[in-house]
């Protein structure tokens, strides 16, 4: 049976007929034949009646009479086609990613290894580029793991269509790849290469029947020998370089560069600090009162993020937050704001004050983690503050993603009367689609439109039009970074509705906005 023969087709036939004609046993054959000890065993392949090959395992052994004298030799065959399978999946696995078929971390570290022995050896250039998916948790939390796997499996198959064959791209693990350009003659090869990729990956992925994401990719780029001798050294530079593309804009490369060690190491001795703030807590909250144009009365105050560490200035926001951003920190730290604003404007409101909204800033990672609007409606449990006085501010780059996910938590923030608006107007990429559809109460004017709005024919053009498309939306508008008499003068002739700036108040601690709103100011 192992061998696919009935009795009649063996029976009396040479034992070679199992060996077939395969050159490749002969040294076995050899073996077998100058069995010397009395015993060989090993592994070779024999045939099957239809003349394929399958391994076995052979045990032979000399069969002598009480004199010694040979008789035969007896062979006891094991197939091992399971075990030889079992034995290549192993091997696969130890060097492939099962998700992708990609080569994983162990055979990308031999591979680059191997290069870097002959490019050393022969002098040559080679690149290495390390590329981390944009926007890829996002599709894993808004769309499932399933979907998320099978991105990654899409996103193999492009890497591996525009690349060499001469090149490897590997999966490090998670939505980080790495990739070896062998043989380029100048830097510039590399970023043709990594330009490509971007243009490729920055294509929509057809993901469900119905429905295609989009995502980027950042690359860092190193070059062998400038950026690193060894492997670690140009993987951990390449590494940084990635970071410095995400940080710059995402879906574009960096070249490493020596100046971004010590920028890579500021962001991590940040974030690292940043997590000891959390557990110290060493933030506070600043509040600056919004204003009403016409009235010059206080209509809102917008709660601002200041952390002042031990020996330290007192940091603004823009100090930390971006990092806060990138690690998922801001998500701890956002739900601090939330409840500490919440309580605040509930504790003005239990002194007596007439009840005025809080405005609360909610960055991209907040909004479309799963649960924000739980978390929102827990803080407003938890400190009793009417929803009609909690105003959550987007920056309209949220709302070019993910919209399902978007509409769906808007719904349930209005729903609650939770006011929404946008903030940092006209610096993203708005439409009238979205200001139609979303619930949308209030615009922000950017301080960059307000700071030369007295002086210059197009930014007062833009503040205007901004105005004009808000109110036939009939929605709310304010200008933000108002700092003198002639700026709030144009911004009334505009029909703005609020502003706030220096003009009228600075942000400032808790106790000192009470002893504004003490003074009557509402």
């Amino acid at each position: 049976k192992t061998y696919g023969y009935n009795e009649e087709d063996i029976i009396g036939k040479h034992c070679g007929v199992l060996w077939g004609k395969d050159s490749s046993n002969e040294d076995l054959r050899s073996k077998l034949s100058e069995t010397t000890k009395g015993v060989w065993c090993g592994e070779i392949y024999h045939t099957h009646k239809d003349e394929s090959k399958f391994p076995i395992y052979i045990s032979r052994s000399i069969v002598k009479d009480e004199t010694e004298i040979e008789l035969g030799i007896v062979s006891i065959v094991r197939d091992i086609t399971e075990k030889r399978a079992r034995e290549q999946r192993l091997e696969y696995m130890a060097h492939f990613d099962d998700l992708t078929g990609l080569p994983n971390r162990v055979l990308f570290y031999d591979r680059l290894n191997k290069l870097l022995s002959r490019a050393k050896r022969d002098n040559l250039l080679f690149a290495l580029l390390v590329l981390d998916l944009d926007r890829f948790k996002d599709v894993n939390d808004t769309l499932g793991h399933n979907v998320g796997d099978l991105l990654l499996r899409m996103t193999a198959k492009r890497l591996i269509n525009c690349l060499r064959e001469a090149d490897t791209v590997a999966r490090l693990g998670g939505d980080e790849f790495a990739i070896i350009l062998a043989g380029i003659n100048e830097p510039q090869n590399a970023a043709a290469s990594a330009q490509k990729i971007i243009t490729y990956l920055g294509n929509p992925f057809r993901v469900k029947k119905d429905n295609e994401c989009t995502i980027g990719a950042s690359i860092g780029i190193t070059i062998y020998p400038f950026d690193g001798n060894n492997a670690d050294i140009l993987v951990k530079n390449a590494d940084i370089a990635m970071y410095q593309a995400k940080r710059d804009g995402k879906n574009r490369y960096e070249f490493y560069n020596p100046d971004m060690n010590a920028a890579s190491f500021r962001h991590f001795t940040i974030e690292n600090k940043l997590r000891e703030a959390i557990k110290r807590e060493e933030f506070i909250l600043y509040y600056q009162p919004q204003i009403d144009i016409n009235t010059e009365k206080i209509v809102g105050i917008e709660a601002l993020i200041r952390w002042q560490a031990p020996g330290q200035d007192l940091a603004l926001p823009g100090k930390f937050m971006s990092i806060a951003e990138e690690t998922g920190l801001i998500i701890t730290i956002g739900e601090w704001i939330l409840l500490k604003a919440c309580s605040q404007n509930k504790a003005w409101q239990n002194t007596g004050f007439s009840p005025i909204p809080v405005a609360v800033n909610v960055s991209a990672r907040q909004f479309k983690q799963q649960g924000i609007a739980e978390i929102v409606a827990q803080v407003l449990n938890e400190t009793g503050l009417d929803p009609r006085f909690l105003e959550i501010e987007l920056t309209e780059r949220i709302l070019m993603h993910d919209e399902e996910l978007i509409m769906a938590n808007l719904g349930v923030f209005t729903a609650k009367g939770v006011r929404l608006s946008i903030d940092d107007f006209g610096t993203g990429y708005s439409s009238m689609r979205y200001l139609k559809r979303l619930p949308i109460y209030k615009l922000k004017i950017d301080k960059s439109f307000v700071d030369d709005i007295a002086t210059n024919p197009g930014d007062r053009a833009i503040s205007e039009a901004i105005v004009t498309m808000a109110h036939s939306l009939q929605l709310k508008v304010i200008a933000e970074g108002v700092e003198t008499k002639e700026q709030l003068k144009v911004l009334r002739s505009l029909g703005c509705d609020e502003a706030q700036g220096f003009l009228f108040y600075k942000p400032l601690p808790a106790d000192k906005i009470t002893d504004i709103l003490s003074k009557g100011k509402l």
